[in-house]
């Protein structure tokens, strides 16, 4: 098989952490015991020295020992239970994959199947603790394999039990199987100074995880067109959730690069406040209350302190020290370093933020979640400092690292955080807070912005005051009411923002290849989040016939199971950017519900 795509890996998970798993049957991502931990597999961020895990048909591997991709693959309907098959010429077998909701410890479950014939299947085990570096050692235990180094211990068996043995640092296992016969193979993660871990049942993992995730999407009120896409968007969402604390993350992954051997390569295995909205929106409307309030409630404790410490995203529990460091051992994605862990834009002002927390908590209260009795406090703190503190530059919604401007979408983003105060007080007069001045502010940001941030000449709003760029982040203006979507200002922004920043019928954020406003060299994709507003846009400003092309187009660009990584590169027809991402899942079912919420709300 080729070198993987990005595309060509598929997800599990336990909601706790997440593993790729190719078309070839490897298993090449996986960070224990959560999302943020050091993975055991990064193969997908080197070479098969770093870590994997493959189980597959031997007949499956070309002379040279290279495993070829399976015939077919797709997940249990409504769950995250994956199914691999291959047909050979011994005959077929499926490989299922998953990550049962864990007790104590998580668990990493595959469950070999015969289909037809008699099958010699192949597995090979790499375990690699610290990011590929280390190898652990290995020995045998009451017919476990064991590996041990350092802070990490894990168990690998298999029931019934198949023979293994070690060769070029590897576990490695190979057995016949017929049709109906079943190998099932667990491999339980913990720390090493505390005992095994209580064994599970791999079989009533299976039928338990399909049940239960069964259950959870019969809960979707969509019923739209592409409702399989959508429903496999919100499984994609809640495999991202960190469930003990609510936080959702960006992505499972670090350092899928931008750019094919560029360098805009970031870990984004964090919780981003700038998604904070959207994806409360998209929960509620899709009947996931539950999901929204552990996600409001993670958003609370998380930015509790002082206003000015606000940051722009934190850990999956509200940690706020996430230091960036590069890995110099992982050579990266298709040769795309450097490969960074931690995020130095944890450091950066970004003034938007204050208007997602204000507008996520303005919804929150609207939608009749309860009410916690210390949130209109902190929103009176946040809206004191961010009103003496809105003047400054920043480095708006993209963490641009090429210095702070005056970014018109920050600005915007100012005025909803103003707007949400006093219309919040408007509903609620028993609450108290300084009203006139909130309104006084959301009036003088407002004139300020269509004054500074506004190109009367081509009738557009820019990307920051004085610039002739665009950023495909002012689409969003009547999204959030900032101008009615009938405003010439608005249907201006959008035509220009298509004519310029189009690539291929998708959208880029901005212009990097010229402007040098992020200060890094190379260029990206297509952002798929900004085509999804694109679409929103048109259906607001009533062209539904194109937003619906292009929603059409833009699922289109999913992969085999219906994931999407952060961009799309028109020319090469390949996704980029890490994977699965959840900005471009929200936007995915928010544009669904926008352009089809009367017929699809169930």
């Amino acid at each position: 098989m080729a070198k993987s795509r990005i595309e060509d890996y598929a997800l599990i998970g336990d909601e706790q952490t997440a593993a790729l798993v190719g078309r070839d049957g490897s298993v090449d991502w996986l960070c224990l015991p959560r999302f943020d931990s050091a993975a055991c597999f990064a193969k997908l961020l080197g070479d098969e020295e770093n870590g994997h895990w493959r189980i597959g048909p031997r007949d499956a591997e070309d002379a040279d020992g290279t495993p070829r991709g399976c015939t077919r693959r797709a997940y249990r309907p409504g769950t995250l239970v994956l199914d691999t098959e291959w047909d050979t010429p011994e005959g077929s077998v499926r490989v299922t994959d998953l990550m049962p909701q864990r007790d104590r410890s998580p668990d990493l479950v595959r469950v070999v199947e015969g289909l037809s014939g008699r099958v010699t299947v192949r597995s090979t085990l790499r375990l690699r603790f610290d990011y590929g570096s280390i190898v652990p050692w290995m020995r045998r235990s009451d017919g476990h394999r064991v590996a041990v180094a350092g802070p990490d211990s894990a168990w690998l068996r298999s029931e019934p039990p198949v023979p293994t043995w070690g060769e070029k640092f590897g576990t490695h296992s190979e057995f016949t199987i017929g049709a109906g016969e079943k190998v099932a193979f667990v491999l339980t993660w913990h720390p090493s100074h505390e005992p095994r871990p209580p064994l599970v049942d791999p079989h009533e993992a299976l039928r338990h995880s399909v049940a239960d995730w069964q259950a959870w999407s019969a809960r979707c009120r969509y019923d739209g067109p592409h409702r399989d896409t959508v429903l496999r968007s919100l499984i994609t969402l809640k495999a991202l959730t960190y469930a003990p604390t609510g936080g959702i993350v960006a992505a499972p992954t670090t350092s899928l690069p931008e750019e094919i051997g560029g360098v805009r390569n970031w870990d984004y295995r964090y919780c981003w406040l700038r998604d904070s909205t959207l994806n409360l929106g998209a929960l509620l409307a899709a009947g996931y209350h539950e999901e929204a309030e552990a996600w409001r409630d993670w958003l609370v404790r998380a930015v509790a302190g002082a206003p000015a410490d606000l940051q722009i995203m934190y850990g999956l529990a509200g940690e706020r020290r996430l230091p960036e460091a590069a890995l110099p051992w992982l050579t990266g994605f298709a040769g795309s370093a450097p490969v960074r862990i931690g995020n130095d834009a944890v450091r950066q002002l970004q003034l938007d933020v204050y208007g997602q927390v204000m507008d996520s908590l303005s919804l929150a209260r609207t939608s009749g979640m309860t009410v916690k009795p210390h949130m209109w406090p902190l929103q009176c703190a946040l809206m004191d400092w961010l009103r003496s503190a809105w003047r400054q530059p920043d480095e708006g919604v993209w963490e641009v690292r090429g210095g702070r401007r005056q970014f018109v979408h920050s600005k915007v983003m100012v005025w909803v955080a103003a707007d949400r105060a006093v219309r919040t007080m408007e509903r609620h007069p028993e609450l108290k807070g300084d009203l006139e001045g909130w309104r006084e502010m959301r009036e003088e940001v407002h004139r300020e912005v269509c004054e500074r941030g506004y190109d009367p000449g081509r009738n557009t709003f820019t990307q920051f005051y004085g610039s002739r760029e665009l950023d495909a982040a002012t689409l969003l203006i009547p999204r959030v009411g900032f101008l009615p979507p009938d405003d010439p200002r608005v249907t201006g922004t959008i035509d220009a923002v298509r004519a310029e920043l189009c690539e291929g019928g998708f959208l880029h954020r901005y212009s990097a290849d010229r402007t040098g406003v992020d200060g890094l060299p190379g260029g990206e994709g297509a952002f798929l989040v900004c085509s999804f507003w694109l679409a929103d846009a048109l259906h607001t400003t009533g062209r539904g016939k194109e937003a619906r092309e292009l929603f059409e187009r833009l699922v289109g660009l999913a992969n085999d199971v219906g994931l999407l990584a952060e961009e799309y590169d028109p020319v090469s027809g390949r996704q980029l950017g890490n994977f699965p991402q959840a900005f471009s899942h929200i936007g995915l079912v928010n544009t669904a519900l926008a352009l089809f919420g009367d017929e699809g709300a169930g």
